[in-house]
């Protein structure tokens, strides 16, 4: 049945896309653009904005917007009150969760190999708790949304996920790279080969794998760790059969990166590919629609919609939100929100990924007998290192800083991304790798008690200090591992030691493990940015797990105030030297 209201919407959409050139974050009327959307969004009837796009529907999406035009047309204005909202919520909409059907995951067994390493007693029993955590966060999307994906913004995958816990109630793409690597530890074979599964199903349904499980997800990505998740799969299992079977989308999803998210700089005359975020869509994220809409509020309507397309890209970027992306009047990274272009930059840590995929994949087709398709990809990572050399690293800091397009010149603040390379071995020369180690221990982000800082920069961001998070934590911690030299290797431990005790007085004091953590308080967990601190958590949990694998048999809680603060700790030391002076 047609009637105005549907037609109206569509005619809408038709003159914005044509206008912009740029598509809409996905095609439902309801869970990405419209007036349904707007209204309810903007009412802010819940604390959170993904809670509606997370909602399933009662009926079909013709017949929602069918009540919701007659409800506008009763509405003074066409703008219908909360109270009539919630209402029309209730009759048409069933809360999140609806999608998912309970889930044990069954490879899951009580004994896992991994805890044999883990020494001290503390964190061997904590260990074995967060092995229980997987059961806890597993989840398995019902055959109804297979057959009604009208009625859902999930979308469906054929294999169980687990997924990283609080408002995050799907997959998400990069945050399962080190889930994946700890069920790895776990012995969660099973649970694992089926997540890489889901995302070989999204590479040969998109083309790409999204940011996560819903379909207002769609047209935006994340940073491409799914040749890694298949790397930790295949070194565990050397399942060669398998490794065939996933090939094409591994190579799928690299061309993705390299035809729609890749530049060509020239310097010293000569031309380099290096690679970026970059999201075509320019209107507010459903899931963050009020915060995106207020943002925006005063610009001019060209402004606007390259705010929206430089949020979503911000988000692709994993970094949602940080200064890292900033770039003001002057082309400096300073400034507020508003002047976030991550498009406009070549990101270290994002080049550093790829040119390890480049690796990983010519050593998968070397494996499966494929030498030309190898050397094709080796060639790539070789021209890969000579551009992040040219244009990203800095001989002077020792480090590698993201590259300004608009300036053509990088920005030197310190983020914890300025050292993927090392995690990556994406440099030549050795003596880049001890440069790097000094540039750490001369930042002075290494000197906090509890995790490195994602910047040194207090934003008010979640992806800045004093925000610590656990994948750049691991990276970190990898890279140095693998430098040669003694001191390196001892710094790799150090943080690692450092990481654990903060998420273990975490969960001594909370019984939880969050999404991040606030380096300067035991067990405070982070916060800022355009939510609440999550509780879960997945990737947490991994990296967790990693590091108790490769360093159990030397981390130590110690005894003593463990879980008592740091202050309080300290307080109790200097009256005691005060005692020692007096007597």
């Amino acid at each position: 049945m047609a009637f105005p209201g549907v037609w109206s919407f569509f005619v809408v959409i038709l003159v914005h896309c044509v206008k912009s050139g740029r598509p809409p974050p996905c095609d439902s009327e309801i869970y990405c653009t419209g007036d349904v959307l707007r209204q309810v969004q903007m009412a802010k009837l819940f604390d959170d904005d993904k809670y509606f796009v997370d909602m399933k529907m009662r009926v079909s999406p013709d017949i929602v917007l069918l009540a919701f035009h007659n409800l506008t047309q009763k509405a003074p204005n066409m703008t219908v009150v909360p109270s009539k909202l919630r209402e029309f919520l209730i009759m048409y909409f069933e809360e999140p969760g609806k999608e998912f059907e309970p889930w044990n995951p069954p490879d899951w067994h009580e004994k896992a190999q991994f805890l044999d390493k883990v020494a001290d007693k503390k964190l061997h029993d904590w260990a074995k708790k967060l092995h229980q955590l997987w059961k806890s966060l597993g989840r398995k999307i019902r055959p109804d949304v297979r057959d009604h994906p009208e009625l859902y913004s999930q979308i469906y995958t054929p294999h169980p996920v687990i997924v990283p816990g609080g408002r995050f109630r799907e997959l998400y793409y990069w945050d399962s790279y080190w889930v994946i690597n700890g069920l790895l530890l776990s012995g969660m074979i099973d649970t694992a080969r089926g997540m890489i599964q889901n995302f070989a199903y999204l590479v040969n349904r998109y083309g790409f794998i999204p940011n996560g499980g819903r379909i207002y997800y769609e047209r935006r990505s994340q940073p491409p760790f799914f040749c890694l998740m298949v790397e930790s799969y295949y070194q565990a299992t050397k399942n060669d059969s398998f490794l065939r079977t996933v090939m094409p989308a591994l190579d799928q999803e690299y061309r993705f990166w390299m035809q729609n998210r890749s530049v060509t700089v020239e310097t010293n005359g000569k031309k380099h590919v290096l690679n970026r975020f970059n999201v075509l869509v320019d209107l507010p994220r459903p899931e963050s629609y009020s915060d995106d809409i207020e943002l925006a509020a005063g610009l001019t309507e060209d402004a606007e919609e390259r705010l929206f397309a430089e949020l979503n890209t911000g988000a692709e970027s994993g970094w949602d939100f940080s200064h890292r992306w900033y770039i003001d009047s002057h082309g400096n990274n300073n400034g507020s929100l508003r002047d976030i272009q991550t498009s406009q930059i070549l990101p270290a840590d994002l080049n550093a990924l790829l040119y390890r995929n480049e690796r990983t994949l010519a050593s998968f087709h070397h494996i499966l007998g494929d030498s030309s398709t190898a050397a094709q990809y080796n060639l790539a990572a070789e021209r890969r290192v000579e551009a992040v050399e040219a244009l990203l690293w800095n001989e002077e800091k020792g480090a590698w800083f993201d590259y300004n397009l608009r300036t053509n010149s990088t920005h030197t603040g310190f983020y914890a991304s300025n050292l993927a390379p090392i995690w990556a071995q994406c440099y030549k020369q050795p003596a880049m790798g001890d440069k790097a180690l000094q540039y750490l221990k001369e930042s002075g982000a290494s000197l906090f008690a509890n995790g490195v800082p994602t910047s040194l920069q207090d934003s008010g961001q979640q992806w800045d200090y004093p925000n610590a998070w656990p994948p750049l934590q691991h990276m970190l911690i990898e890279g140095l591992s693998k430098l040669p030299s003694v001191e390196a290797k001892e710094m790799a431990f150090e943080l690692a030691q450092k990481w654990i005790k903060t998420n273990w007085v975490a969960y001594d004091k909370y019984e939880a493990m969050f999404e991040k953590y606030d380096v300067n308080g035991d067990g405070k967990p982070g916060g800022g940015g355009e939510y609440e601190v999550q509780l879960g958590f997945g990737w947490t949990n991994g990296v967790a797990l990693q590091l108790l694998d490769q360093y159990g048999d030397r981390l130590t809680i110690g005894s003593g105030f463990t879980a008592l603060s740091s202050n309080f700790t300290w307080l109790l030391s200097l009256l005691f030297c005060a005692w020692l002076i007096v007597h």
